[in-house]
């Protein structure tokens, strides 16, 4: 065996760690073995001295066997989509149901928010009764029945990642992209799967807003996805505005439904367009269509045809949350007590949104969390936002700010306000797939 103290003297060094070196350091921090100040000093110094494509392929399949693994035996292949966050990004309550209405087995194990990014664990507590904690054998038995689950990760699952992160987060090496791939990875991986796709953000909300950066990022997802037997491409899609018109975990949850249970609605156009891009690709990846154009079309037949919310209210029953959610929606979903509507104060276009601080808004109205530990009010936040290149008239609602009291709607709709630049001129918004890693 290598020890801790041998391998951090190799990274010290600027040596290339051997695959026995990073399997048994994930082995460690799986087993305890390995101190959180070993485990700092791992992480600050791959962030000096990063793996090589090999090297981060080991320590994501290393990490990924140090906990539970699901095994499937399915008529239909299992595949999973992940994002890198963002903002409004609701797309997952939209795909998952999509995907098994077309064929797809779908054992989505998502992750709370932190920060400026709502996490899909958030969205779905908005849900009376709907709960996200589960042990695997039922997990397993609802994605046998239903075609679809949506959970947090049990403590069995990649403890290696949650040591590893939780050091991350307090030595400033989060943004390490070897150990981003293997954090991601080594959990999607441990749910079994044969495809994934992956939707990596760039643009003001993303945590990777620099293009090359989320380009970086995807393409070393795919090649690690793949060099562990799994299908993997990365879509690489804009965050200059949200992915839905709404940000807030209740809100979030009405714009799903209504691309679920409406999908000519306007406001779910874009919204709509993402969960096409990426459902097309996972099913394409996963042999249930020619190519990701024929996928994409499946998922728009799913969701035309009502197919894809009558599996969401499946899975929301399946998950303790009420039968009847899919026709009674609107009367299931807390609502904020004070709603304020942002108006504009002279004629324009919508130029540019500070995507980032309008998830920041979000955070301070009672929507997020800053650490860990913080308790959430699901129903505040902001929607009905207009969008990038939308002209507008003196007047015209602008965004509808949802809060706890009135003192609170007020600061958040001057910061909305502040966060939306307007031109005269006609604005072309960025291109939502901007590319797509293979």
């Amino acid at each position: 065996m290598i020890t801790p103290r041998d391998t951090l003297g190799a990274l010290r060094r600027g040596e290339v760690l051997t695959p026995d070196a990073l399997i048994d350091f994930a082995e460690g921090l799986a087993a305890g073995d390995v101190s959180d100040a070993q485990a700092g000093a791992f992480a600050m110094g791959v962030c000096r001295c990063p793996l090589t494509p090999e090297g981060r392929a080991v320590l994501t399949r290393a990490m990924r066997d140090g906990g539970d693994v699901l095994h499937w035996d399915l008529p239909g292949p299992v595949v999973d989509k992940h994002s890198t966050g963002g903002v409004g990004d609701c797309v997952s309550l939209v795909l998952a149901p999509a995907l098994a209405a077309c064929g797809a087995y779908v054992p989505m194990i998502s992750g709370r928010g932190l920060g400026h990014t709502g996490g899909t664990l958030d969205k779905l507590s908005a849900i009376p009764g709907f709960r996200t904690e589960m042990q695997s054998d039922e997990l397993q038995d609802i994605v046998r029945r239903v075609g679809c689950a949506i959970v947090g990760a049990t403590g069995d699952i990649a403890p290696a990642d949650r040591r590893l992160y939780a050091v991350r987060d307090v030595t400033g090496t989060v943004e390490s992209l070897d150990l981003i791939v293997a954090s991601i990875l080594s959990k999607k991986l441990a749910e079994g799967l044969e495809a994934l796709v992956l939707d990596v953000k760039t643009g003001s909300g993303a945590l990777m807003a620099d293009p090359a950066a989320a380009r970086a990022l995807a393409r070393a997802l795919v090649e690690t996805g793949q060099a562990n037997g799994v299908m993997t491409s990365a879509i690489v899609t804009d965050m200059s505005q949200p992915a839905a018109t709404s940000a807030g975990n209740a809100l979030e949850v009405i714009a799903a439904m209504e691309a679920l249970t409406e999908p000519g609605t306007r406001r779910s156009t874009r919204l709509i367009a993402l969960t096409k891009a990426l459902g097309g690709e996972a099913l394409a990846l996963g042999g249930l269509a020619a190519d990701a154009a024929e996928g994409a079309a499946r998922i728009g037949e799913a969701l035309t045809s009502g197919a894809a919310a009558e599996v969401f209210g499946r899975m929301v029953h399946a998950q303790g949350g009420p039968s009847d959610f899919p026709e009674r929606w609107r009367d299931r979903l807390p609502a904020a007590p004070v709603v304020a509507e942002l108006r504009a104060d002279q004629p324009g276009v919508v130029a540019q949104i500070d995507t980032r601080e309008l998830g920041e808004i979000v955070v301070d109205l009672g929507g997020g969390r800053r650490r860990e530990d913080d308790r959430i009010d699901v129903a505040v936040g902001i929607s009905h936002l207009a969008q990038l290149g939308a002209v507008v008239t003196e007047g015209q609602p602008l965004a509808r700010v949802h809060a706890a009291d009135s003192d609170d709607a007020a600061e958040a709709a001057e910061r909305v306000a502040l966060a939306i630049t307007m031109e005269g001129g006609a604005v072309t918004p960025p291109q939502l797939v901007q590319e797509t890693i293979r």
